[in-house]
């Protein structure tokens, strides 16, 4: 059975991490070096499927309420133990291993952005550089920056970096993801971003690893990465643009095509060492469209005209919408909301379990054939009864306990209603955090 499978590579991921467990222990050669009721591998298993509940009721469930099951003490006491890197190299290692398992596709579409999520924590554990106080007043709370990059058409979360917030650097951390990332063989990355992304630092990252982008920009008539082309003054075109970047003053330093564009020390630009008389040439698309309310939306790419008219360039910007609706998933359906620490290293290690737990839920329902029907809409499955049913089948550990997880999906639909739009909320600047005693029971 599929689910089987799945598990077998979770289980598989788990065990390349914890025969090391070493270079993950806070003292290795002193940390897990004893028997424990929470090994590393027990202990990283309950991380990943743990639910919204308080840590004691938590237990009980991963232990079948059995008198063997450990205390939330001895729990912390093992958590201390384990860096958050465990987590985070056990969802990259069960990337790599279920990502054959989809068929072989031309492209891959990643879009990147990221999220902010809150936590209630002391200045005892963590640094300045998480905290946010709430405008004016003293009070506040503590902020981890996400960013991640989303698989659009498996819907599963590539990689991720985590930040402190005030320590909050989208641009070097899209960088470092894309240098990293891994691809099929046959498959090129087009890596998707909306205007927080868009920067000659990125475009030629992307470039230097043989991909390609589509960012969002500023208009024609702003001040921004377009604004000093000569474009023309249409609601619509598709024009490919040069430009040569240079990081010297020098007037020997010419364009041989398009424009030139000093790029200042405190902007990045990883391929021109400041002060030199080094040029990065770059050529990409700018298209132009119009859009409903009467406003025009501006895209850069480097995809080739032919295969990727402007038509095909709107509606893959377009699809970039499903990261936003996985933050949500993640944060209220996962339990992203519900944090179960103080300290910011289990904040990390919270994130990475429920990003793979995100993962492996989504691989399943991927995989759910569902029976069509002669019915009015066609029909999904739901993603809320979908990841408590994974959520329970992580926690099995032996076959006479097993469960058909996919028969139980298939009668957990939902239809589909695509042409329903909703106009976007305008939320506060602040999000408190959920207090531990209003969790549920």
């Amino acid at each position: 059975m599929f689910h089987h499978k799945i598990k077998s590579l979770f289980q598989s991921a788990v065990s390349s991490v914890t025969r090391n467990i070493s270079d993950y222990a806070v003292h290795p050669g002193r940390d897990f070096t004893r028997n424990k009721k929470l090994p590393p591998d027990l202990l990283i298993s309950f991380l990943v499927s743990q639910g919204s509940s308080s840590t004691g009721n938590e237990l009980l469930d991963f232990w079948h309420l059995q008198d063997s099951c450990p205390s939330v003490s001895a729990f912390n006491q093992q958590r201390s133990k384990l860096k958050p890197e465990a987590l985070q190299a056990v969802f990259k290692q069960f990337n790599s291993l279920a990502l054959p398992l989809e068929p072989p596709t031309k492209y891959r579409f990643l879009a990147a952005d990221g999220s902010t999520f809150a936590f209630f924590s002391k200045h005892s554990f963590a640094s300045d550089a998480y905290y946010v106080s709430e405008g004016h007043s003293k009070k506040g709370f503590y902020n981890m920056h996400l960013n991640a990059l989303y698989d659009l058409e498996r819907h599963t979360y590539a990689d991720a970096i985590l930040q402190p917030v005030h320590d909050k650097d989208e641009f070097r951390a899209f960088c470092d993801m894309v240098d990293r990332q891994e691809s099929l063989p046959g498959t090129k990355n087009i890596y998707i971003g909306d205007r927080g992304y868009c920067s000659y630092n990125n475009m030629a990252h992307v470039i230097q690893s043989g991909e390609y982008f589509l960012f969002r920009t500023k208009d024609i008539h702003s001040k921004g990465l377009v604004g000093n082309f000569d474009l023309p003054d249409e609601e619509a075109f598709d024009m490919t643009v040069t430009v040569t970047l240079v990081r010297s003053h020098s007037k020997k330093l010419a364009a041989a095509h398009g424009y030139k564009r000093f790029i200042d020390k405190p902007t990045s630009f990883d391929f021109i060492t400041y002060g030199s008389m080094d040029t990065y040439e770059l050529s990409f698309r700018i298209v132009r469209f119009p859009l409903q309310d009467g406003s025009c939306e501006c895209i850069v790419t480097n995809l080739p005209r032919e295969e990727f008219p402007a038509e095909r360039i709107k509606q893959i910007y377009g699809s970039r919408w499903g990261i936003e609706t996985s933050f949500r998933k993640l944060k209220y359906t996962i339990g992203l909301s519900n944090f179960h620490a103080y300290k910011p290293e289990y904040i990390q290690q919270e994130i990475w379990a429920k990003l793979l737990a995100y993962n492996i839920t989504e691989i399943m329902i991927n995989h759910t054939v569902i029976e069509k029907k002669e019915t009015k809409h066609a029909y999904k499955i739901k993603f809320t009864a979908a990841a408590h049913i994974c959520r329970i089948f992580l926690r099995l550990t032996t076959e006479k306990d097993s469960i058909d997880v996919m028969s139980l999906l298939k009668k957990e639909l939902i239809p589909i209603r695509d042409e329903r739009q909703y106009p976007r909320l305008k939320t506060a600047h602040f999000r408190r955090p959920r207090y531990f005693i209003y969790r549920a029971a």
